[in-house]
C-alpha cells in the first residue's frame, strides 16, 4: 500500500515538474518569438549597411540630412511641450477630484476618460471640425486659423494623453497621511503652504511617472499627426511615409530605432524613479479628512467644468459632424454618413470586433500565465523573461509593427501562415500592450499571500492544482480587467497595425484614417462614433461581469 502511494506521489511530482517546465517553456517561447525577435529584426535592419556589413552608417546618413534633423526636432518639441502642459492640467484636475469636495466627481472623471474610448485620431478630427479651414470657429467668426501643423498636433496630443496622466495623478494624490496635514494646521500653516510643503513633494513621483508616460505617448503618436499634421512631418508619420510610400524599410528601421531611444529612456527613468519612491502610508497613518472650503471648491468645480467642456467639445463635435449633411454648411440631421460607400463597408468593424475578442481571451491567458510563472519561479532565466515582458512598454506601436513585417513576412518563417490573418493582428496587439497587462497581473498575483501556496503544498497539492483551485479564482476580477483593457485597446489601436493590415483584413481605426485621407471627414466621424459606441458598450458589459464575482465573493464572506 505504501509502495503504491509512493508511486502515485512520484508520478504527481513528475507531472508537476513537467507542467512547470512546459508552462515556463511556453512563456519563454512566446516572449522570444513575439517580442525579442521583431525588435531584433528592427535593430538588424537599421544596423546592416548596403554592402552587408554592420555599422552606424545608416544613422550617420540620416543625421547628415537637414530635413531629418528638422523632423526629429519637431517631434521632441511637440513631445516636451505636450508633456509639460498635459501634466500641469492633469494635476489640477486630479487635485479637484481627490482633494476637494466638488459635486458629481464620477461625471467629471468619466468625461475626462472619454478620449480613451476612441482611436487616437478622433482628437485630431475634433480639432479639425472645430478650428480647421472649414471648422465651426472659422465659419461662425470668419477667422481663418492655420491649425494644420504644430498647434493642431499639440492640442490633439494634449487631449489624447490627458486621461492617462489623470489616472496616474489621481492615484498619487489619493495616497497620503492625514497626520501631516493636522500637524501643519496646528503649527499655523496656510492651505497654500500645506500644498507646497506636503502635497506637492508627496506627489512628485506621480508627477514624474505621468510625465514619462505622456512623453512616450506623444512622441510615438501617429493618428493625430497624420490627420492634422499637414506638411509638418514628425518621426511617427515619417516612418509611415518611408515604409508605405517609398518601401524604404532600411530608413524606416533607422527612424524606428531613433523613435525607440526616447521611449526606452523614458521607461527606464520612470522605473528608476518608481524604485526610489518610498511608502507614504503605514500602519500608523490616518486618512485625510477633507475640510470644507467654499472658495477652493468653487475654483476646483469651475476648473473641472472647463476642462470637461473642452473634452466634450472636441469629442462631441465629431459626434455632431457624423449626423449633419454637409459640415458646417448644411447642419440638417441625416444618417447617410453611417452608410459607408468605401470598399468592404463595415467589414473592418467586424474584423476589429473579432480581433479584439481574440486579443481579450488569448491575451489574458498568455499574460496571466506569463505573470504567474515569472512571479512563482524566481531564477536568472525568469528575470530575463520579466525584462521581455515589460519591454513592449518602451517600444512604440509603429516600431513593433514594422518589426513584425521584417520578422514574419518571409515564407521561410515557420509561422508565416499566420501573417496577414486576424490572429496575427491580434497577436501584434496583445504584445503591443503586453507590458501594461502584465504589470496589472503581476501586481495582483503579489497581493495573494504566499501562505496559500505553503498550505497547499503541505496538503500535497501540485503546482497546477494550486494555480487552478486557489490563484485563478482569486485573480478572476483581474482577469476580467485585463480582458477589458486588451479588448478596448484592440478596438482603437492604429499605429501598431497600420503596416500589417491588408485589403482583406482592415481594422476599424485604419478605416477612419483612410476615410479622412480621402476627404470623407463626416464618414470618418461616423465610423469613429461607431467604434466609441462599441467600446463603451463593451466597457459597461465587462464592468457588469466584474461585479458578479465581487458580489459572489462578498456573499460568500458574509455570515
Amino acid at each position: 500500500m505504501r509502495e503504491r502511494a509512493s508511486g502515485i506521489s512520484r508520478r504527481l511530482l513528475t507531472g508537476d515538474r513537467l507542467f512547470r517546465t512546459g508552462a515556463l517553456g511556453i512563456t519563454a517561447l512566446v516572449l522570444f518569438i513575439f517580442v525579442a525577435f521583431p525588435i531584433a529584426a528592427i535593430l538588424r535592419e537599421g544596423l546592416v549597411l548596403a554592402d552587408g556589413t554592420w555599422g552606424l552608417g545608416n544613422f550617420i546618413d540620416y543625421f547628415r540630412d537637414p530635413r531629418f534633423l528638422t523632423i526629429t526636432g519637431r517631434s521632441l518639441l511637440i513631445a516636451v511641450s505636450a508633456t509639460v502642459i498635459t501634466v500641469v492640467l492633469a494635476y489640477g484636475f486630479a487635485y479637484a477630484l481627490v482633494r476637494t469636495q466638488i459635486p458629481l466627481k464620477n461625471l467629471w472623471r468619466f468625461t475626462a476618460l472619454l478620449p480613451v474610448f476612441a482611436p487616437s485620431l478622433v482628437q485630431a478630427l475634433g480639432v479639425q471640425f472645430l478650428l480647421g479651414r472649414n471648422g465651426l470657429v472659422s465659419n461662425l467668426l470668419g477667422i481663418r486659423l492655420d491649425i494644420y501643423g504644430f498647434w493642431g498636433i499639440l492640442i490633439s496630443d494634449i487631449v489624447y494623453a490627458f486621461p492617462h496622466a489623470v489616472l496616474i495623478m489621481v492615484t498619487a494624490l489619493s495616497v497620503t497621511d492625514g497626520r501631516l496635514y493636522e500637524a501643519g494646521r496646528m503649527l499655523g500653516a496656510s492651505e497654500f503652504r500645506l500644498f507646497r510643503t506636503i502635497t506637492l513633494p508627496a506627489s512628485r513621483y506621480g508627477v514624474m511617472s505621468a510625465a514619462f508616460v505622456v512623453f512616450t505617448i506623444v512622441i510615438t503618436d501617429f493618428g493625430n499627426a497624420m490627420v492634422i499634421g499637414g506638411d509638418y512631418s514628425v518621426l511617427a508619420t515619417e516612418i509611415y511615409n518611408q515604409v508605405s510610400g517609398q518601401a524604404n524599410f532600411r530608413l524606416g528601421a533607422v527612424i524606428g530605432i531613433i523613435l525607440l531611444i526616447p521611449a526606452a529612456l523614458a521607461m527606464f527613468v520612470e522605473r528608476l524613479v518608481a524604485r526610489r519612491n518610498t511608502a507614504l502610508v503605514n500602519e500608523r497613518s490616518s486618512p485625510l479628512v477633507l475640510r470644507k472650503s467654499v472658495p477652493r471648491d468653487i475654483c476646483a468645480l469651475v476648473y473641472a467644468v472647463l476642462v470637461c467642456a473642452l473634452i466634450l467639445l472636441i469629442v462631441g463635435i465629431v459626434v455632431l459632424a457624423s449626423f449633419v449633411k454637409l459640415w458646417p454648411y448644411d447642419v440638417s440631421l441625416t444618417l447617410k454618413h453611417y452608410v459607408t460607400d468605401v470598399q468592404n463597408g463595415y467589414a473592418p468593424l467586424w474584423t476589429s470586433l473579432w480581433m479584439s475578442l481574440i486579443a481579450a481571451v488569448l491575451g489574458t491567458a498568455l499574460v496571466v500565465l506569463n505573470a504567474y510563472m515569472i512571479e512563482k519561479i524566481s531564477n536568472p532565466f525568469t528575470r530575463v523573461l520579466y525584462f521581455l515582458s515589460v519591454l513592449p512598454a518602451a517600444v512604440p506601436g509603429m516600431v513593433l509593427g514594422l518589426g513584425y513585417i521584417m520578422a514574419f513576412n518571409d515564407p521561410a518563417n515557420p509561422i508565416y501562415w499566420l501573417y496577414g490573418t486576424v490572429w496575427f493582428l491580434a497577436l501584434n496587439t496583445i504584445f503591443h500592450y503586453h507590458a501594461q497587462a502584465f504589470l496589472i497581473a503581476t501586481t495582483n498575483i503579489k497581493q495573494i499571500s504566499s501562505t496559500f501556496d505553503e498550505a497547499s503544498a503541505m496538503l500535497g497539492a501540485t503546482f497546477l492544482r494550486t494555480m487552478a483551485r486557489i490563484a485563478l479564482p482569486l485573480l478572476l476580477p483581474s482577469l476580467l480587467t485585463i480582458g477589458l483593457f486588451l479588448f478596448m485597446r484592440a478596438m482603437v489601436t492604429l499605429s501598431a497595425v497600420i503596416f500589417l493590415v491588408s485589403p482583406r483584413n482592415t481594422v476599424a481605426a485604419v478605416s477612419v484614417l483612410l476615410l479622412d485621407d480621402s476627404g470623407k471627414a463626416s464618414q470618418a466621424a461616423a465610423f469613429s462614433v461607431v467604434i466609441m459606441a462599441v467600446v463603451l458598450a463593451a466597457s459597461a458589459g465587462f464592468n457588469l461581469l466584474l461585479g458578479i464575482p465581487l458580489a459572489r465573493r462578498h456573499a460568500g464572506a458574509s455570515p
